[in-house]
């Protein structure tokens, strides 16, 4: 009986040994998060979010989008986008406290974001709206630019609390690539952003510098759907994010001229 029992251990353990070298190996597989440093600039200020900060105050952040801010792809909700985003700007500013909030709806449209924006977003006075737009209408092929006046009228709303905001354009990934009018659409929301003077966060190209740059295949950051991020893409998407939000408030007058740059020297972030 003592041998019958001594086997099962023995066997437990080496289960036990398999799957702890099996986890090891995927956290030594895991790529690094690298993107560079002019590819993250928003070109905004974030000055309610930084009075927030010194003031020692709660910044609440609300994230209104669509299925990658709500976390399709991603294993568990904490591996969202706006989950790690907390994570990731605790760690950046340690004495400061922030409240992410989750707007994000499978399968919406800047309209359908718009319809609920005075309860999903307004009605959480907001210090800082992150608006992931752009996919869904490119996916049904719709115009984006009929969508501007609905963008404006956003925006607009966001800066009647006295909030900022930050743009995000669509993912780079194989489905929203296949689409001819993908830069079009990349680069209508960029010149939004431009007129309307407020932040972006320019997820394509930086999606397309892991892909193009860093020669990281699609899996590994994008799940077999084609579309939505994997839980390393929304990870090193919320780590330069934060990191993006952080130079921001804490250089706002470089952080907004720094887009004119040529080059910049590649930065490595880990995830």
């Amino acid at each position: 009986m003592n041998l019958q029992f001594a086997g099962r251990a023995m066997v437990l353990l080496a289960a036990a040994l398999f799957l702890s070298v099996l986890s090891t190996h995927a956290e030594a597989a895991a790529p690094p998060c690298r993107t560079q440093q002019d590819l993250i600039r928003l070109g905004g200020s974030l000055a309610q979010v930084a009075r927030r900060i010194d003031a020692g105050k709660t910044v609440t952040i609300v994230a209104i989008g669509s299925s990658s801010t709500a976390g399709a792809g991603a294993s568990t909700p904490a591996m969202s986008y706006p989950s790690r985003l907390a994570v990731e700007l605790q760690q950046q500013f340690p004495k400061a406290r922030f409240n992410v909030i989750n707007q994000g709806v499978n399968g919406e449209e800047v309209a359908d974001m718009l319809r609920r924006f005075d309860a999903a977003v307004i009605a959480h006075k907001p210090d800082l709206v992150l608006w992931q737009l752009g996919t869904n209408s490119l996916i049904r092929d719709h115009q984006m630019s009929d969508r501007g006046a609905s963008i404006r009228m956003g925006l607009h709303k966001i800066r009647g609390v006295g909030a900022d905001a930050i743009l995000i354009d669509p993912q780079y990934a194989p489905k929203v690539i296949a689409k001819p009018l993908a830069p079009q659409m990349v680069d209508f929301i960029a010149e939004i952003s431009k007129e309307e003077n407020v932040g972006l966060f320019r997820r394509f190209d930086v999606m397309k510098h892991w892909s193009e740059v860093e020669g990281l295949p699609f899996d590994a950051f994008v799940i077999a759907d084609g579309l939505h991020m994997n839980d390393w893409g929304y990870s090193c998407m919320a780590h330069n994010l934060g990191a993006a939000i952080a130079d921001t408030v804490q250089r706002p007058i470089v952080a907004a001229k720094a887009v004119t740059r040529k080059a910049a020297a590649p930065v490595l972030y880990g995830p």
